[in-house]
């Protein structure tokens, strides 16, 4: 089935995304982002009835005479003012309101970003995963945004390499994630939920595949969870999993993957300190359990083709012990 689904991603990808309910926010910015593109739609709805109107009036005028060209009309000033000023007039009124919501939705006041004040979540994006920092209290995760209900977050969104953007479509606009260059968004939701997001840029060979999730919880959860993601790892007790441990250790894998604990600093790939507590693999392509970490760990590429992970060709024990090691890692 896993194969099957990475085999057409892209196909995949937009067939879910042509389902999530895009008019159905969970947002005030979601909510003003649909409230705009209802009044286009009737305004533009309308505007298409009247032209067709008057197509099928005209083709039914010209059958009933005979094929005669009615007499041609070369108007007027008067007739010029009506045709003209009310598309003039729709398109400023639209102009205007659609000005006034970018500003609503997405500017954000200079001074609440400052060294001592910094966002409040940091989201960069890789090819093809997503890396979020919440810097005052130091938790790192990925793929996986948790928020607090009913609470504005600044957040920062940042690139590691090419041009991204970040989507949610129930909580709000797209925004552009520029190397060089921080941009920023206002985030909350309205209800609790979990809620799809995406790379709306295309990016590479697996960008429908660069997929996270927010999730939208009370208060004390938001802090527990916060609270949760910040502690270093432990030593395992168990025996294989230790010998995991030291695999892990003597192997590569810390070249791109931080273990706080063990190393620190390394963002090549995602932070893997908690991994066992995020609900999916390879930035949405398999649900997180200890036999689909196994298979990823088998070979990255049957799941996600052209990911940046290697196929180690890791034999049965070493795929048991180091999967049962990553399983420490809550």
């Amino acid at each position: 089935m896993h194969s099957q689904i990475c085999v057409t991603p892209l196909s995949s990808a937009i067939l879910a995304y042509a389902l999530v309910p895009v008019l159905d926010p969970a947002s005030p910015n979601a909510v003003a982002i649909r409230h705009i593109f209802l009044v286009v739609l009737l305004i533009t709805l309308a505007i298409f009835v009247i032209v067709v109107t008057l197509i099928g009036r005209s083709l039914v005028r010209i059958r009933c005479a005979d094929g005669a060209l009615p007499k041609q009309a070369f108007g007027s000033h008067v007739t010029e003012i009506f045709w003209t000023l009310p598309p003039l007039l729709i398109v400023l009124s639209l102009g205007v309101a659609s000005a006034k919501l970018i500003y609503s939705i997405s500017v954000i006041p200079v001074q609440q970003i400052s060294p001592t004040s910094p966002a409040d979540i940091v989201v960069v994006g890789h090819q093809w995963w997503w890396e979020v920092h919440y810097p005052r209290s130091g938790a790192v995760t990925a793929n996986e945004i948790h928020i607090p209900i009913g609470k504005k977050l600044c957040v920062q969104v940042d690139s590691a390499d090419v041009i991204h953007s970040f989507w949610i479509p129930q909580l709000g606009p797209k925004v552009d994630m520029v190397p060089g260059q921080h941009n920023f968004l206002w985030l909350e939701a309205d209800s609790e939920g979990t809620y799809d997001g995406a790379c709306s840029e295309f990016c590479g060979d697996q960008h429908a595949w660069m997929r996270f999730i927010v999730v939208a919880e009370p208060e004390p959860k938001y802090r527990a969870w916060l609270v949760e993601q910040v502690p270093p790892t432990a030593m395992p007790a168990d025996a294989v999993a230790l010998a995991g441990r030291n695999f892990v250790v003597s192997q590569t894998c810390l070249n791109c993957h931080e273990i706080r604990g063990i190393n620190a600093g390394i963002a090549a790939g995602p932070d893997l300190t908690h991994v066992v507590s995020r609900r999916f693999l390879g930035a949405g392509v398999l649900e997180n359990t200890p036999q689909t970490m196994e298979k990823w760990l088998s070979n990255p590429d049957q799941f996600k083709p052209g990911c940046m992970m290697p196929n180690f060709t890791l034999d049965q024990e070493q795929l048991r012990d180091v999967t049962a090691y990553l399983e420490t890692l809550r």
